[in-house]
């Protein structure tokens, strides 16, 4: 079946940092694991990352804006998610992501929430909700998001 068992990961990029969430491995619960700041070397975090838990189905945000417009940040996912899967056999699927998560964070951000741990929370916020989605549509019977292959096909 779709759900076969094992940890999902699911990644939302952004321009100055990567939310990244973790679910257990029946699929039941998303949780934030990190926020990876993209200094350059954010793919070797990634790579170790995929190396310590053997992700099933790996997921990046697809944020589409609410024109269904493909922006600067819809190519950054879309370029990041190839990337990904040059360092893996498992495929990356794209989640759409519309921008509302976005906002949010924003206004948690400008609420001056600066601890390390809760902007590690927020940061990952987007990445949870990627997950869970995915999660719920699975759950469906259905496979979640969208190949790369396919998204580039559809741009051409």
């Amino acid at each position: 079946s779709l759900m076969q068992r094992g940890r999902r990961i699911a990644f939302d990029v952004g321009s100055a940092r990567i939310g990244v969430a973790i679910c257990d491995p029946d699929g039941i619960l998303a949780t934030p694991l990190e926020r990876i700041d993209r200094t350059g070397d954010e793919l070797e975090r990634v790579k170790s990352l995929l190396v310590d838990y053997e992700p099933v189905a790996i997921y990046v945000g697809l944020p589409i804006s609410l024109e269904a417009k493909f922006t600067q940040s819809t190519f950054d996912a879309l370029y990041f998610a190839e990337d990904v899967e040059t360092m893996t056999t498992t495929r990356v699927r794209l989640v759409d992501e519309r921008l509302s998560t976005k906002m949010a964070q924003a206004n948690l951000h400008e609420a001056g929430r600066n601890t390390k741990n809760s902007r590690a929370v927020i940061d990952s916020a987007s990445a949870v909700e990627i997950l869970e989605r995915a999660l719920d549509v699975l759950k469906a019977g259905r496979e979640a998001g969208k190949t790369v292959d396919a998204i580039n096909e559809s741009l051409s």
